[in-house]
């Protein structure tokens, strides 16, 4: 299934939604090496997204390394990009994607769940739930994949945790989707969940489903938490309409 939005209208503003995915956009567009070859694309990669091997390490890869496509190879030729912050990595790696329709798909979800999510928590808040997201995404994939030389990038593991806080927070607001040839009311705890478990079935090896579900997990479990801590109520009033 493939949403087109959810029944769900919100009565704020989702700035950080909207500032999300402008950043996401302005990195894909206007930093990425995108048109400048092949070479020039996957040495950007290299230098700037997290990797599991160097967060395993607590350190850039090494050329041997990556001529072996494994970890811990002998370190022939040296380090890749001694200068390479690993750690700074993983931030950065929630705002690169590896083409326009990873971009688009990405953007598309967080257009339709964040502002809900958004609203619900505020804005600091929904900044903390969608960071902490995508960083235990990317740890999960590393504890998963600790020999893993390629770059980690892309706002999914973030996203799949805005999922997990959606589907906490409103279990049964209809999302309406394309099944097929036919366009669907489901309730989000159906949609969402058959979201999850498609996880699990993934057979391409350019996508990290393992992100995916850790994202997802961190996301629900962080709005369990803070809705018993009492961190973000939505309030009263009228919707102002719906998207």
């Amino acid at each position: 299934m493939f949403p087109i939005r959810d029944l769900n209208p919100t009565r704020t503003t989702a700035v950080v939604t909207f500032l999300l995915i402008a950043a996401n956009v302005v990195v894909f567009f206007f930093w990425q090496p995108f048109g400048q070859g092949f070479d020039a694309e996957l040495q950007f990669l290299y230098r700037r997204a997290a990797v599991a091997c160097e967060l395993v390490q607590g350190r850039p890869l090494t050329i041997g390394e990556l001529a072996a496509n494994t970890c811990q190879a002998e370190a022939v030729g040296g380090t890749l990009f001694p200068d390479k912050n690993v750690w700074l990595a993983i931030p950065t790696s929630m705002f690169l994607h590896a083409n326009l329709v990873h971009l688009l798909g990405n953007m598309w979800f967080l257009w339709i769940f964040g502002d809900n999510v958004e609203e619900h928590f505020g804005h600091m808040l929904f900044v903390l739930v969608y960071v902490l997201s995508g960083i235990a995404g990317t740890l999960g994939f590393v504890f998963l994949r600790p020999e893993e030389v390629t770059p980690l990038i892309g706002a999914s593991g973030a996203i799949a945790g805005v999922l997990g806080a959606y589907l906490v927070l409103y279990p049964l607001r209809p999302v309406l989707a394309f099944a097929g040839f036919f366009l669907l009311p489901v309730p989000a705890l159906l949609f969402i969940g058959l979201w999850v478990g498609a996880q699990f079935l993934v057979t391409d090896p350019g996508v990290a489903w393992e992100a995916h579900v850790f994202g997802f997990a961190a996301g629900a479990a962080l709005t369990l938490v803070l809705r018993s801590l009492g961190g973000g109520v939505r309030g009263g009033g009228r919707a102002r309409g719906r998207r």
